[in-house]
Order: structure tokens, then sequence, then C-alpha cells
């Protein structure tokens, strides 16, 4: 039980409002009993916004007295504020009392904080602390610490604090909890911040990023772990390839290849890295890709002292195996390394190394690294171990000295690389003076590098070169080997990054005495950029946005950003490719660079050189510094994070990081050269690809679009301006990899995480170990370092981004946007406007929404094109907007819901009538099974039914086949045509890319052509200056030696005229001598003069250095008088905001009390209005009833009345029967009277039974009156019931008339899209008819050719023929016979002529059907239009009758609340009515207290009473009366209101009858609307039969069209074979008479003659076919007078004829057309 409390209390998972509803509906309750479950209840309150008496009390006495923080050293304690008179403390001096001792102090009031309710303590927001200063934050931070709280929001960002121990909240249980949530329903967790990050890549599809930042140490590798694996398990990925297994595997290698140990972390990150996630448009995560930068590769080789090289080298060697080892040469290690690379001692230290390598094997092979390729890492690991054993020769500065130590180890390092040991030495060792001869003249020119002392490189730097570039190589191929197992050719849409770097490293924190490293330096200005883009994310942008709005926001004067201390680093220069030393600021790295190609360059000048441009400044312009020199000469002191952290740097060695070595240079070529086909085979094939950028950004591969994009930014700022000439520089490539860094994180939406270190000795200076998973920490673990984690909150400018976000407007919406998405909350507005009305005005469309959501104006601010919120407004209104879109959900699905059981209703109603249709055929299949005609059609039909199943099965067999083989072929273009646009893409991606770098390049070229070409212009201007200087110098001294010459020739002759004449030597001595005393008189003179001026000058300049002195005494005093009152003012400012934002708050609470008072009046007033409708109509009910009590009474009597009728006519009756008797026996009447009397009787029957009917019907009447009463009773009972059920069923018709009307709609679509169908199939059988037309006319050119050919065949026969013929030159052909063949000739042209007049006929009827089929697609074009204009109709009703809906549903609402607010308010009244009498009563007493008053008052005056009780008494009335006057304006007011009422009741009646009227004027619509929709259905359904007859028509026509086809080819055909034939008799006919004696020239004669007359007959036929008219009769007359020419032949030519018939191709008609000849 205890552990369960502690669980979820003491750790404070308790406070999360989304976590606790979680664990109290799902998970907790479950599993705990009921005394777990109270306990639970009494640590955590379900509702945290209730507060007891007790609670209130506390908070009361807290505000009373006025706790403060008192501000010291070694933090801060809780105190009270002590009153003290005015003057009795100085000017700024507060006293106050502590809480722990009761110690009374004075203070200064710049040492005091305000303090927090105890509520505050551990508030998930530092935000929503009431007074936010320095010491409250971290308060509350220390108390959720200690709760083990590490997570706390501070405004939009989130602050982790490093837990030093793996807590239990970090589980797959706890990542479902914040699936799906808003970051305000979530508690502070790292988990909530992927979560938001997620939840807006989702909403905006925005590349969205994770930045960590924070000191070395602090958590920001694991909370990075921690933020991949809860969105790779959340969003899953298709078909699961990324697993959290996976991702697990890739940290185990990025730990072993990239971290070590170090001073202020046990396990370290040497690198920094992005981890890209791209997903797709379901969410999930479609491919991921790392790239690192910034490795420290110089650590293999070279590291401060007491710290350790990366990891792998020490789980390598203490978990290989003896196969590996012995692979690996690793059976025995050095005693010592150039590297210092040395296997571990201690025994527990190998054990975890050793299971370490094996967790580091199977993570490569869940990522799909084959053995092979990790043998070839493992090779290249052992062989940089083997460099370092083998070591080089020491102070080997020539190219011959410069060798390995220790041959042996080195012949080791070659087999493992695959080469000689002479190639391994020669890279190492020989290349160097080429190398670095050419590194120099590409950095300086060749003259001054040629002038200069050329750089020494000793053996061991070129052996360190040569390892850390094989390191440098190997981690690359490592990320690739990553990259590829996490690669997919899926479509992405935008991508999630996570940013990881090394954290501030200050060794001086770790107890460490020595400077800071290079490489330290490079991450924490990495670290410093970083900080510089949340300044600007945090300040710049949002205080221009705010600008550029037009709100004024007034804040403190925001610090500037950390770009001095970023400046004195990375600073450029505006000449490129100047390296010499100018008096241009210039940063460290351009410094080095500078340094290091210049003769004589050293740290020293590189120091002083930095210190003259960054130092602190001199004299006036004397200023802050974030630069400083350190105690020796090498060291220097840089200012971090806002100068709250001092990290001395030493400077010694660093130009060599600037210097090029081949060695590192050729390593990756001995790789790709390598005799191990597995080094090689990696290293060649990674060779092809851009997977290094530069040689410093790793991991640029990739397979998705949005990989290549980045990598193509990456490469931009590669050779963008300066970078374009630099990128090969060593150290400006250090800033190009954190500007390519910043750059790609700035296109993306930033989410930061401020990871914050607990305390200074736990960081792991100390060699202890983490507390492992699992272990409860210890109970020091849980302390903070206040004064660390005071530098640290200073130095990340936390509370002035949350002052900025508490006194903002963080959230912000574009006009368009807020109105689209929140115009849900407002339905009016939208009803008022309509659906389809546009916007013309954003910005007061968005002014009368914020109205109708009736916000607090303090809240949210109009800018130009956007609306700003106060922090926490638009989460209440997503949350609103929530609840009305899970409403209208919700309505949505019951309206599904209710659709789908009338269908299925209907579907039972269909089920029950086929289930009677089945009883009816079972009941007649029971009448007839008997019957032996339904034996065999039983028995006959399944055997029938199964062929033609069998033959369906087949043939759909065949189609689904055949569209298998579509879809397989489909399927398989579709693929080559993805990958070609795949392909296409990357080869544009990669070509754009080259262009930009080609143009990038161009452009930079430009640049510096220009900058080159003004500095060769200033250079020529500087020259022709000095050349007009040095020419006026050049002038003056050649002046001066004139005059120098002249002088000395002045003394030549003087000395000459003094040895010539003694008398002119003595003139000139007298004056040189007393020039001589002039010239020393004036010196004396002079020098006296200079004397005094020097005094008077010191005097005044020791005046003047007092004076300054305490100016500046005066000034220093001024400026600590300026800096007090300025913190002062801030003091006093950040509570006066505190203050304000809590007096907002209140406004706004009371604001939102105002609007549920406002919301429940209306509601009272509702159900007041609905009380007063049903007591009116329960008085009319009572009314009706009182009336059908008197309709039933009158009915009662009539009944009476009719009951007395009926007994007079049965006494009338029995007379009548008395009389009829007597009548009867009187024999002596005659039959007239008889019949008389029978018809007497006979009409006496009939009113008797007219009577009985009469009162039958009375009865029925009185029955159905009787039942008319109760059916109205029962009516009265249940009319409140039916009152709702109505309302129901009215929703419901008009529900299914929408129904029935979009169905009826569908069904008309389908029937018009039916009809065109059948029209286009009408249209395509005409163009067919047609087409047969036409080819039919266009046949005849096919039937010359067979004409032709049959000609042939012919000629032939009649060549056999007149073979015959020579036998029988005796005999010829009867008349008869003759006659006979004419009469078939005229046959066959009479059936010709016939069916050229079915064939006119038949076009003429095809033409007819043309005109018809016109006429039925202009009637149907006119329906189709009828349709289209009722359809609009229908959708104008339709419209009308949803917004009728909508009113008609908004009037129901309103009545429903009226009748509960009427019941409300009848309630109300009668408590006031009761109220009302009281007050009459006590009115009453009043009345009779103040008349005994008064007689008493009367009897005082009388009896002269005091005038103090009389006053008394008279006050007293005075208070009665305006109590009783109170009571009439009350009751007044009680009345005012009821009358209200009745009215707004009256009011909604009526607008209840004027929506049913409406609604049944709809109702008539649908009606006359549903009869024109039949109207035209009937119509639609004529014209298809009409259709269906024109077509049944047709194909009949059709089929005719085809059989007299036939029947003319097979006329043709005959009559083409009688035409042959008669033209081969005739011919014979005529070769027979004409000449018997020359048979030769017969014969020819014959052939000429038949031959002439086939082709004259032919070209009958021709014509014939042609034309059509007239050719049958020409042919018949031409074969007339041939046959009436020709002379009879002989008898013996039937015969041949017969033959000739016969053996033709139309034989079979001969036989039947010469039947009669045989």
């Amino acid at each position: 039980m205890s552990n369960i409390v502690d669980k979820y209390s003491t750790r404070g998972w308790y406070q999360s409002k989304n976590i606790r509803k979680n664990y109290n509906r799902r998970t907790l309750l479950p599993l705990l009993s009921i005394q777990a479950v109270q306990c639970l209840l009494t640590v955590c309150p379900l509702s945290p916004f209730v507060k007891t008496e007790e609670q209130i009390a506390a908070e009361q006495a807290w505000y009373g007295s006025e706790k403060v923080w008192l501000v010291h050293k070694d933090g801060f304690s809780l105190a009270t504020m002590v009153k003290t008179e005015p003057g009795s403390l100085p000017e700024g001096k507060v006293k106050i009392r502590l809480e722990h001792d009761g110690t009374l102090l004075d203070v200064d009031e710049d040492d005091v904080e305000k303090a927090n309710p105890p509520s505050y303590d551990r508030s998930e927001d530092l935000a929503s602390l009431l007074y936010l200063n320095e010491s409250s934050v971290m308060h509350s931070l220390r108390q959720r610490y200690g709760g083990n709280l590490i997570h706390t929001y501070a405004g939009a960002n989130m602050v982790v604090i490093n837990p030093l121990s793996t807590p239990s909240m970090y589980s797959e249980k706890v990542m479902h909890m914040f699936k799906g949530c808003r970051r305000e329903d979530s508690a502070p967790h790292i988990y909530a911040v992927a979560q938001s990050a997620y939840r807006n890549l989702l909403t905006t599809r925005q590349d969205q990023s994770i930045v960590l930042l924070g000191k070395s140490g602090s958590g920001k590798t694991t909370n990075c772990q921690h933020l991949v694996q809860y969105l790779v398990s959340i969003a899953g990925s298709t078909g699961k390839i990324f697993s959290a297994e996976k991702w697990q595997a890739v940290y185990t290698i990025l730990e072993a290849f990239g971290n070590s140990a170090t001073a202020m972390n046990t396990n370290a990150s040497r690198f920094s890295h992005i981890v890209s996630l791209d997903f797709d448009q379901a969410g999930q995560v479609a491919s991921a890709s790392i790239q690192t930068m910034l490795l420290e590769k110089l650590r293999v080789t070279r590291r401060p002292e007491a710290e350790s090289t990366f990891n792998v080298f020490y789980y390598m060697m203490a978990g290989a195996d003896s196969t590996l080892r012995t692979e690996l040469h690793f059976n025995h290690f050095a005693e010592n390394s150039a590297f210092g690379i040395l296997p571990q001692s201690k025994p527990e230290d190998k054990q975890r190394s050793s299971q370490q390598f094996t967790k580091l094997q199977a993570a490569m092979k869940v990522l799909g690294v084959s053995g092979e390729e990790q043998k070839a890492l493992w090779l290249i690991l052992g062989a940089i171990y083997h460099l370092g054993a083998a070591g080089a020769t020491k102070e080997s500065l020539e190219l011959d000295d410069m060798q390995f130590a220790r041959h042996e180890w080195a012949q080791k390092a070659a087999y493992l690389l695959g080469c000689s040991l002479e190639e391994l030495s020669s890279s190492i060792f020989k290349h160097q003076a080429k190398g670095l001869q050419h590194s120099t003249s590409f950095r300086g020119g060749p003259d001054e590098a040629g002038q200069g002392d050329s750089p020494k490189v000793t053996a061991l730097e070129c052996l360190e070169a040569m390892a850390s570039g094989l390191y440098s190589e190997l981690f690359t191929l490592v990320i690739s080997l990553i990259n590829r197992a996490l690669k997919s050719s899926q479509h992405s849409l935008c991508s999630l990054l996570i940013v990881d770097t090394p954290g501030f490293q200050n060794p001086r924190m770790a107890q460490r005495r020595r400077g800071a490293t290079f490489e330290e330096l490079c991450h924490n200005y990495t670290q410093e950029r970083l900080q510089t883009l949340f300044h600007e994310r945090t300040f710049v942008q949002e205080l221009e946005r705010y600008k550029e709005e037009n709100i004024e926001l007034a804040l403190d004067d925001i610090e500037s950003s950390t770009s001095l201390s970023v400046a004195a680093i990375d600073q450029a220069s505006t000449q490129v490719r100047t390296l010499a030393r100018t008096d241009e600021a210039r940063g460290l790295l351009w410094l080095m660079e500078e340094e290091a190609v210049q003769p004589g360059g050293s740290e020293e000048t590189l120091l002083e050189r930095l210190f003259n441009y960054y130092g602190p400044a001199q004299g006036e312009n004397k200023g802050p510094s974030l630069l400083l020199k350190g105690e020796k000469p090498h060291l220097f002191l840089l200012g971090h994070s806002h100068g709250t952290d001092w990290v001395e740097y030493d400077a010694q060695g660093w130009l060599n990081h600037a210097k090029h070595n081949p060695a590192a240079q050729n390593a990756a070529t001995l790789l790709q050269d390598s005799q191990k086909k597995n080094i090689s085979g990696l290293f060649m094939g990674r060779a092809g690809g851009a997977t290094v950028l530069s040689g410093s950004i790793a991991g640029l591969e990739g397979g998705s679009q949005l990989a290549l994009r980045r990598a193509t930014s990456m490469r931009k700022t590669f050779t963008t301006g300066m970078a374009a000439v630099k990128k090969k520089s060593l150290c400006i490539q250090i800033k190009l990899q954190v500007d390519a860094l910043i750059d790609t994180v700035r296109r993306s939406r930033v989410h930061f995480v401020h990871c914050l270190l607990p305390k200074a000795e736990a960081v792991g200076g100390g060699g202890e170990p983490r507390v492992a998973h699992g272990e409860s920490p210890d109970s020091g673990l849980m302390t903070l370092d206040v004064s660390l984690l005071r530098a640290q909150l200073r130095g990340s400018k936390l509370l002035d981004a949350l002052r900025i976000y508490r006194q903002g407007y963080p959230d912000h919406m574009v006009f368009s946007e807020f109105r689209r998405r929140f115009d849900v909350l407002v339905p009016h507005l939208t009803k008022k406007h309509g659906r389809h009305y546009i916007v013309t005005d954003e910005k007061r469309a968005v002014e009368e929404l914020l109205e109708s959501l009736e916000l607090e104006k303090s809240s949210y601010h109009m800018g130009l094109s956007r609306v700003f919120f106060r922090a926490g407004t638009l989460p209440r209104l997503e949350e609103q907007r929530d609840v009305q879109t899970r409403r209208n959900i919700t309505l949505f699905q019951a309206a599904c819901r209710g659709y789908l059981a009338r269908q299925a209703f209907k579907k039972r109603k269909i089920q029950d009538l086929a289930i009677r249709c089945i009883q009816k055929n079972i009941k007649k299949n029971r009448g007839v099974k008997g019957w032996p005609w339904w034996k065999l059609f039983t028995t006959v039909r399944p055997l029938i039914e199964v062929q033609l199943t069998e033959e369906q099965i087949r043939g759909k067999d065949e189609e689904i086949q055949q569209l298998k083989q579509k879809l397989e072929k489909v399927e398989k273009e579709r693929n080559e045509l993805r990958l070609n646009t795949d392909r296409l893409e990357s080869r544009i991606t990669e070509l754009s890319s080259e262009l930009a770098d080609e143009r990038n390049t161009g452009e930079s070229a430009s640049q510096l052509l220009e900058t080159e070409t003004s500095e060769r212009l200033r250079l020529e201007k500087d020259m022709k200056d000095l050349q007009a200087k040095f020419d006026s110098m050049k002038k003056q001294m050649e002046s001066m030696e004139m005059e120098v010459m002249e002088a000395r020739l002045i003394r030549a002759s003087e000395l000459n005229g003094e040895m010539d004449d003694d008398d002119t030597g003595g003139e000139w001595r007298l004056k040189y001598e007393r020039a001589i005393r002039e010239i020393e008189f004036t010196k004396k003179r002079l020098q006296q003069e200079f004397d005094d001026k020097l005094e008077v000058e010191q005097q005044n300049k020791r005046q003047l250095d007092r004076r300054i002195s305490d100016l500046q005494a005066d000034n220093e005093e001024s400026q600590r008088n300026a800096q007090q009152l300025k913190k002062k003012c801030q003091r006093l400012t950040a509570e006066l905001q505190d203050t304000k934002l809590h007096l907002e708050s209140q406004q706004s609470r009371n604001h939102d009390l105002e609007k549920k008072q406002r919301k429940f009046d209306s509601e009272q007033s509702a159900a007041q209005e609905e009380v007063q409708r049903e007591r009116s109509q329960r008085e009319k009910l009572a009314r009706e009833k009182d009336m059908l009590t008197g309709e039933v009474f009158s009915l009662r009597q009539q009944l009476e009345d009719k009951d007395l009728e009926m007994c007079a006519v049965n006494l009338k009756l029995e007379q009548l029967e008395a009389e009829l008797q007597d009548l009867n026996s009187q024999e002596s009447k005659d039959e007239a009277s008889l019949a008389k009397v029978r018809k007497q009787l006979r009409d006496m029957e009939a009113k008797v039974k007219d009577q009985e009917e009469e009162l039958d019907e009375q009865a029925g009447t009185i029955q159905m009156l009787e039942q008319a009463k109760l059916r109205l009773e029962m009516e009265m009972e249940r009319l409140r019931h039916t009152h709702s059920k109505e309302i129901e069923s009215k929703d419901d018709e008009v529900e299914e008339i929408r129904q029935s009307c979009s169905k009826k709609l569908k069904q008309m679509e389908v029937q018009l899209e039916e009809e065109y169908d059948e029209k286009q199939k009408v249209l395509k059988e005409r163009r067919e008819l047609e087409a047969k037309l036409l080819s039919v006319r266009h046949g005849d050119i096919e039937t010359e050719k067979r004409l032709r050919k049959d000609l042939k065949r012919t000629k032939a026969l009649l060549a056999d023929a007149q073979i015959m013929l020579d036998h029988m030159k005796n005999n010829a052909p009867s008349k008869r016979e003759i006659a006979q063949l004419k009469n078939q000739l005229e046959e066959s042209e009479f059936t010709c002529a016939a069916a050229v007049k079915a064939r006119k006929s038949m076009e003429v009827e095809i033409e007819d059907l043309h005109v018809q089929m016109e006429d039925i697609s202009k009637a149907k074009q006119a329906l189709e239009e009828q349709l289209s204009r009722l359809q609009r109709e229908k959708n104008d009703l339709q419209s009308r009758m949803e917004e009728d809906q909508e009113d008609l549903n908004e009037l129901m609402k309103k009545h429903k609340s009226a009748v509960a607010q009427s019941a409300q308010n009848l309630a109300q009244i009668s408590d006031l009515q009761a109220q009302l009498e009281e007050t009459m009563k006590e009115k009453q007493e009043i009345q009779e207290k103040m008349q005994a008053l008064q007689s008493q008052l009367e009897f005082q005056e009388q009896s002269m009473v005091e005038k103090s009780l009389v006053s008394r008494q008279e006050a007293k009335i005075r208070e009665l009366e305006t109590k009783l006057e109170f009571e009439k304006t009350q009751v007044k007011r009680l009345e005012s209101l009821v009358a209200r009422l009745k009215e707004n009741l009256e009011k909604l009646t009526e607008e209840r009858d004027q929506r049913s009227s409406s609604e049944n004027r709809e109702k008539e619509q649908n009606k006359r609307l549903q009869r024109q929709i039949r109207d035209v259905k009937e119509e639609m359904g004529e014209l298809a039969k009409k259709e269906a007859e024109a077509s049944r028509k047709k194909h009949e026509l059709e089929m005719d069209i085809e059989s007299l086809e036939a029947a003319n080819q097979s006329l043709q055909a005959d009559l083409k074979l009688a035409f042959k034939r008669i033209g081969d008799l005739q011919a014979a006919i005529e070769d027979e008479m004409e000449s018997d004696d020359n048979e030769d020239l017969i014969n020819s004669q014959g052939d000429s003659d038949t031959d002439s007359e086939v082709e004259d007959r032919v070209d009958g036929v021709k014509s014939w076919l042609s034309k059509n008219k007239g050719s049958t009769k020409n042919l018949s007359d031409d074969g007339s007078l041939k046959s009436s020419r020709s002379v009879q032949p002989q008898t013996s030519l039937s015969l041949l004829f017969q033959q000739l018939l016969v053996s033709s191709p139309f034989g079979h008609l001969a036989a039947l057309r010469f039947s009669p000849l045989r």
C-alpha cells in the first residue's frame, strides 16, 4: 500500500489532469483495493479547483502576512516582512524576520523578492506563478525535483533537470497515456514535447524540430533517445520497419563509436547529430536518417589528462573472442601506446566492456550489418591501435628520419589495413613535404610562402593525423550503414528533426586545473549558436511581429543575445582572399587561419590580435567585455551564456588545428586501395556517393525526397558567398558546419528543451557510475545546487522568456484561419449569413466572431492581419471546439444509426414478405408434387442449369485471368513509372543542387572579383599618394643636401681664409664666437622657459588627475545608483506586471462568472415560461374535459328519449298484432279488405324495421360517444408525452421526406444515365446501318473482281467445250430448250427487279426511322431540361427545408428550455408568493406595531417622556417603513417578472404556430414536387417504351435488309451465271452456222465473239449494280436480240451446256434453274 502511494503521490504524478484521469478510469482503480483508493484520494484530490475552508483560510493568512525570499550567496530563504514606522530605517532598507529561526534583519530592498503561496510550490508551468522572480522559480523547481518531478513547463518551453538516475517514468504504458493528448491536458514530460511537435506536424503539415540545450551531463542525449522512442512507438511505421529495437540498436552503435568518458560526464557524446524522421500522409514514419558533424576525431590520438578515448576501443579489447583476437593480433597488448589506448585494468570494467561489445554486435546484426562488414570495422580499429603501439621517432623533422619506432606493430597495422609496410609508411611520412608545400601555397601567396619559414611537422603528428583520418572515415562509414538500415523509398510529406549536441563544458567546474581545449571551444560555440537561435525565436521575432501588427507591448529592456561571444569566435572578414594582418576585426577561427600560414605566426600573436579586437576597451570607451586574459601567457577567459559561465581556454598548439596534414587525406585513399576486399568494397562504394560534405558533415545519403532536400540545403551552406572559397579551411569548416545545422533547424518550427544540471559534484568528475535502471536513488541525489541552478537560469534567459510569454500574446492565428477553425462555436452566425456566404472583410468577421464568443477584451488583441491571444486563451477555445465537434459527431452518429435501423426494419419487412411468399410456394408445391410432368421438369431443370453454370464459371474464370493479367501489367507499368519518376526526381534534385552550387560559385567569384577590383583601385590610389609623398621628400632631401654642401664649402672657405689671412680670420672667428654665445644663451633661455612650462603643465595634470579621479568616483557612484535604481525599477515593474496579470485573471474569472449568471438567468426565465405554458395547457384541457362531459350528458338524455319512443312503438306493435288476430278471426271479410289489411301490416312491419334500425344507429352512436369520451380522457392523460413524440415524428417525417427526395433524385439520375446510354446505342446502330449501306454501294468493285475471275474460268471451260464441239458439227439445239432458257432468264430478271423495289422501300423506312430518332432525341433533350429544372427546384426546396429544419430544431430547443425554465420559474414564483405572504403578514404586524408605537408615542408626548426614547422609537419606525417600501418594490419587481414571463410564453406559442404552418406549407410543396416527379417518370417510361418499339422495328428492318442482301447476292450470282451460259451458247451456235470448212478460222472467230459477248454481259451487270434502274430490262432486251439473231444449235449442245454448268462454281444453282431440261 505504501509503495503505491509513494509511486503515485511522492513522485507527483497526481498533479497531471490527464494522467490522473487515465489512472482513475482505466488502470488504477481496478488494480487497487478500497483502502488504497481512499488513501490515494486523500493524497491526490480529484478536484484541484475546489478548495476547502482550511485551504482558503491558509491562503488568506498567507496574503495577510507578506512572505518574501531573502536572496543571499548560498541561495534564498523564506522570511516575513515586518512593518516599521516611517523614518525608522534608512532609505532602501527593509526589516524582515527569517522563518527558520525568527531572526530580525535589516536588508536591502534589492535582496528581497516576493514569495508565492504554498499552492504554487509544485506548479506544473512556471508561467502560472503569481509572482515571477528568480527565487520563486528556483523554489518551484527544487520542490518538484525533490518529489521526483524532473519535468516542468516554462511557457512554450520545457525544463528538464537531470535526475542522475533512471526513473520509472519512461515506459510504454506512460507513452500511451500521452498519445493523442493536447499539451494543456498532459503533465510536464519529455513525451509531452514529442506529442506536441507530432500534433503540430499533423495539423499544420509543417516541419518541426526539437532542440536540446544545456551543459554537458545534463541528460540531452538520454532525452533525445526518449523522444525518438516515443515518436516511433506512437506514430508507427508502414510494415513496422522502424521499431524501438532498431532505434535502440542505432543509439548503441552511436554510443560506442561517438561517446567517451570526460571530466564532465562518464559517457559524453563527442559529436553533434540531427535525427530526421520523415512522416507520410497518414502520420506514420516513412523514412529516417542521421546527419553528424563536429566529430572530435583527435580524441583517438590526443586527449586531456584522466580522460579516455572512444568506448569502442575498450569494448573491442575486452569483448573480442579468440578468433577475432587472433585476426586482430590482440593475443597480447603493448605496454605503452603513443595514443594512450590501453586495456582496462579493473575486472568490473572489463566485464562491463565485454557485455557492451556483445550488445554492440547484436545491434549491428539488427541493423543488417553483415559479418564481413563488421570484420572490416574491427580491422580498421585494430589497425589504429597497432599504429599507436608502433609509435614514431621523436624529434625527427627531416623527411628521411621520419619512421615508426616499433616496426613489428606497424607491420600488424599494415596487415590489418590490407597494404604493405612501405605503402603505409609512405602514406604517413613520405608525402609530407609536397603536401605541406601545396597547402602553404594555397593558403598564402607563392612569394610570401617562399620567403617565410616553412612549417615543420614531426613524425608523431603525421602518425596522429593518419589515425584520426582513419577513425573519421570509419565513423562516416558507420553513419552510412545506419542510414542504409533506416532509409526507405516511401513518399514522405514532412519531417521532425531532433538536434543533440555536446553541452557546455568547463573543466574548472569538475575541479580540473587545466584549460579547455579547442574541441571544447567548438562544442561551446555550437551551444552558443543554439542559444542565439533561442533568443531570436523567443524575443526578436516576437517583438518584430508585434511591431509589424501595430501591437504596443510594455516590456523591459531585453538584453542582447550572445552575439558578442559568438562574434569573438566566428566574425568574418570582408576581404576573402587577403590573409595578411589588417586592422579589421575578425573572429578567433579566422585569426587562426591567418596565423597558421603567416611567417612567424604563433599563439602569442594570435591572442594579442584577439585581445586587440575583442579585449576590454580603455579610456572613454570602456565597457563590459566577454574576453579576458588569463594568468599564464597561453590562457584566456571567454564568457559564455551572457557572461554567466566563464571558461578558461589554453591556446597552446591551437595553430596545428588550422594546418592541413596530407596523412589525414591519405587515409581515405589507403582504405580504398586496400587488398582486403571487405574494406576496399565498403570504401570504394562510399567514394562514389556524396555522403560527406567537405570532409565534415556525414550522413547526407538518403532515398527520400526530404533527405535530398536537406542535403541540398547543407551543400548550399558550403557553396554560397564566402563559404565557396573558405570551405576547405579546417577552421572555417567548423563555422560552416554549425551554419548548416542552424539553417536546417531554422526552416522548421522549433521546440526548445532546456536540460539543467542539478549539482556540480554529480557530473561524473569523481568517476562514480550513474545509478542503474531499477535501483532506488539515494536521497542525496535529489538535492539541488542553488548557485549552479541560478547560473543556468540566468544563462538561458528563461525568466525573460517567461515574462514575455506572460505579458505578450504567444498564440496567434491569421484571420481567415481563425474564422474557419472556430466558426463552429457560433452556429447562429453561420445561419445568419448562410452556408455559402463570401466573407469580404475577414477582420470584421473575426471581430463579430469574438464578440459572439464573449471573450474578455484583455485576453486577445486584433492585429493588422492576425488575431493574438494571451497564454491559455486559444487552448480553451480549442477545448470548446472539441466539445462542440464531439456533440455534432454524436448527433451525426445518431442520425446514421437511426437511418441504419430504419433500413434494417425495411429489410425485415421485405424478409417477412419473402417468408410469406416462400410459404405460399410451398403450399402450392404440395399440390403439384405428385404431377408427372412436374417430376420430369424438376429432374431435367438442374441438368440444364448445371451446364449453364459450368459455362458461366468457365467464362468468369477466363475473365478473372484476363483481369489478373491486365492488373499485373498495369502494376508493372506503374512500378516502372514510379521508379522512373523517383530516378528523374533524384536526378533533377542533383542537377538543381549542382546548378545552385555552380551559380553560387559564380556569384562568389564575381563578388571576389569585385572586392579584388576595389582593393586594387584602392591600392593604386594609395600607391599614387605615396609616390607623390616620395617625390616631395626626395626634393626636400636634395635641397637639404645642397644646403649641407654649401655649409661644407663655406666651412672649407673659412678654414682656407684663416690660413691665408689672419685679419680676415680673426673677424670671422669673432663672429663665430659671438654666434656661439648667442646660441648658448638662447638654449639656456629656452630651457628655462620649458622647465617653467613643464612645471605648470605637471601641476595642471595633477589637478586634472585628481579631478578625473573624483569624477570617476562620482561616475561610478552614479552608475551604481543608476544600476540599483534600474534593478529596483525592473523589480517594481515585474511586480506591477505580475499584479496586472493577476488582476486580468481575476477580471476574466469575473467575466466567466457573469456569463454563467446570465446563462442561469436565461435558463430560469425559459423554465418559468415553460411552467406558464404548461399551466395554460392544463387549463385548456380542463375546459375541454368539461365540454365533453356536457356532451356526454346530453347524449345520455337523447338515449333515454329514444328508449321511451321504443317502448311506445312496441306498445303500438302489440296493438297491431292484436288487431291482426281479430282480423284473422273474422272470416266474413272479403279478400279486398284482407289485402288492405295485409298491406297495412307490411307497412307497419317496414316502419318497425326502420325504427329498429334507427334504434341500432342510436345505440351505435351512444357507444361511439362513450368510446370518444374514453379516448379523450386518455388523450388528456398523455397529452404532454404526445407533444414531444409529435415533434420527433415530425423530425422523422422531414428526414424521411429528405431521404425519399434524395433517393428519387438518385433514381432519376440513374434513369437519365440509362437513357443517355440507350441514345448512344441507337446513334451507334444508326451509324452502323449507314456504314452497311455504304459497304453495299461500294461492294461493286469486289463484284467486278469476282466476275473477272469467273470470266477467266469460263474461258478455260469454253476451250474444253470447243474440243467437244468438233465432234458435234451436224447436231443443233432445239427451240424448246432455247425458249426454256429465255423463260428462266425472264424469271431471274423479275426477281432482281423485286429485290430492287424491296431495297428502295427499306431505304425509305430507314429514313423514317431516322426522323423518328431525331424526334425522340429532341423530346429527350426537352425532358432532360425539364428534369434539370426540377432538380434545381428540388435543391432549392431541400436547402429551404434544411434551413427550416434548423429553425425548427432551434425552436424546439427553445421550447424545451422554456418548459424547464417555466417549471423552475413556477417553483420560484411559489416561493416568492410564500415570501410575499410572509412579508404581508410581517407588514400587518409592522403596521400593528406602528399603531401601537404611535399610541405609545402620543401617550409619551402627553406624559412628557424623555426625548431620547422618542427619537429611538422614531428611528425604529423609519427603519420599519423603509423595510416595508423595500418589500413593496420587491413585490412589484416580481409582478413585472411574471408579466414578462407571460409575454415570452405567448411569443413562443406564436412562433411555434408559425413554424407549424410553414412546415405544413413545406409538406404541401413536397407533395407537389413528388407529383411532378411522378409525371416526369411516367413521361420517361413512355419515351422508353417508344424507344424500345423503335429499336424493335429497327432490328426487324435490319433482319429484312440482311435477308434481302443475301437474296440479292444469290440473284446476282445466278444472273451472271445465266449471262455467261447464254453467251457461250450464242457463240457456239454462231460458230457452227457460219462456216464448216475452215475450223481454225471459225474457232478463232468464235472465241473472239464469245469473249466480246461475255464482256458485254459483264458490263451490263456492272451497270445494273451501279444504277439500280432499268439495267435488267436492257440486259434482257440484249439477250433476246442475241437469241433472235442466233440459229438454233443441235440438241447435243444442251448436254455440253449442262456439263459446263455442273463444272462451274455455280453448279448447285444451275441444277435448280435448269432442272426442266433434264
